[in-house]
């Protein structure tokens, strides 16, 4: 198990496979991931506390999906989305391992560009 710090929260790493990833992600209330997308990671998240607003645009579709507690979502290769955390939000992420990526449009905190998760 691992703790990353985020600018937004915390990420903490509790199974890493060749075949899977799971996380614990803890968004603080008012802050944004990157705007990003992957070319092969696909992931889903499952909200356990907090709301969770995701922005997502697939094939120039845009919408926004707001979770709560207990909702899930999962977020295929290739969309772009932002996750937001309206109230402080813990959520579970379940994803393939390509951990590395992440192709990031737009940021908060000066992350632009294909980078480290």
């Amino acid at each position: 198990m691992r703790i990353v710090v985020k600018p937004w929260g915390r990420e903490v790493i509790f199974a890493e496979t060749d075949q899977y990833v799971g996380k614990l992600l803890y968004i603080s209330a008012g802050h944004r991931l990157s705007r990003q997308y992957h070319h092969t990671k696909d992931e889903t998240v499952f909200v356990q506390s907090g709301q969770l607003e995701v922005e997502l645009c697939d094939a120039g579709v845009s919408s926004v999906v707001r979770l709560l507690p207990s909702e899930s979502l999962r977020i295929a290769p290739g969309v772009i989305h932002r996750m937001i955390g309206i109230t402080d939000v813990e959520l579970v992420e379940v994803s393939t391992p390509q951990l590395d990526d992440v192709v990031r449009i737009a940021d908060d905190y000066g992350r632009e560009g294909t980078s480290e998760a």
